[in-house]
């Protein structure tokens, strides 16, 4: 069996300061963003990522948050690592542009809906190639088929 993965939305996550919320814990606030591809719409302020840091760096993301799309609402709930060079990382920690293939940053995405012209969404698994920027997260989102 082979399986394939088809782009079919991007998720621009508008960010806030991050939460310290222990040692090598931390929330970093979703305040809202753009939705474009197949389906359009905005992310919804509210949601949050809670980061768990390894020793080494790399960060395990657990992140929740609802998409207003044109058809009706989305929860997204988004599993996943980014990890880099300890260069790499403070220069993400510092707001800097890094080229994103300098650092691995991936997710997979469960997407759930009652909005009858959304209910396939309730069918699929999704994956997302990230990047980190200033202010935000921008994700392509591939539906692995």
């Amino acid at each position: 069996m082979i399986v394939a993965a088809l782009s079919f939305m991007q998720i621009e996550l508008a960010v806030g300061k991050p939460v310290e919320a222990g040692v090598d814990r931390r929330c970093i606030p979703i305040t809202g963003g753009t939705v474009s591809g197949q389906y359009t719409g905005h992310v919804i302020e509210g949601g949050a990522d809670w980061q768990q840091i390894r020793a080494d760096g790399t960060v395990e993301i657990n992140a929740r948050y609802v998409l207003r799309l044109t058809e009706g609402l989305v929860e997204v709930v988004s599993r996943g690592l980014r990890a880099a060079p300890a260069d790499v990382l403070q220069k993400l920690a510092r707001g800097e542009v890094v080229d994103p293939s300098l650092y691995y940053f991936r997710t997979a995405i469960w997407l759930r809906t009652s909005e009858p012209a959304l209910d396939r969404l309730n069918r699929i698994l999704a994956v997302s190639s990230g990047e980190r920027l200033a202010n935000s997260v921008r994700l392509s989102v591939y539906e692995v088929v």
